[in-house]
């Protein structure tokens, strides 16, 4: 028991939620070697429609919080969601509602597998 004790000790201090938290920090890191990005965005207006399919165009890959617009404006919401699934699918990219508050944006050939299992 003393090493089991030990070892709970030392992640006392530790607050996940804390962690988890923070994970969405920036940090100054070289991206020179990357292809593409994740690209954290908001959904709040028209043009945050066009932004991410520039994003989207340009080969990255648009994480999309959706969660201010789903608590203020649902009939806005499907609006917009509706027209960027139309324009994704235009340029054979695909989309997919990942959580309650999130939509992954990805471009042609980055397909997302929407059933687990596959």
């Amino acid at each position: 028991m003393g090493f089991f004790n030990k070892v709970m000790a030392k992640n006392e201090g530790v607050d996940l939620e804390d962690f988890l938290n923070n994970l969405d920090e920036v940090q100054e890191e070289s991206y020179d070697n990357a292809d593409a990005f994740v690209k954290p965005m908001d959904l709040v207006v028209d043009a945050d429609v066009d932004a991410i399919m520039n994003e989207v165009k340009n080969g990255n890959i648009a994480l999309v919080n959706i969660s201010e617009l789903s608590k203020r404006n649902v009939v806005k919401l499907k609006e917009l969601i509706g027209l960027l699934k139309s324009k994704i699918k235009a340029i054979d990219g695909d989309i997919a509602r990942i959580s309650q508050g999130r939509v992954l944006v990805t471009p042609s050939r980055v397909k997302i597998i929407k059933r687990k299992g596959q």
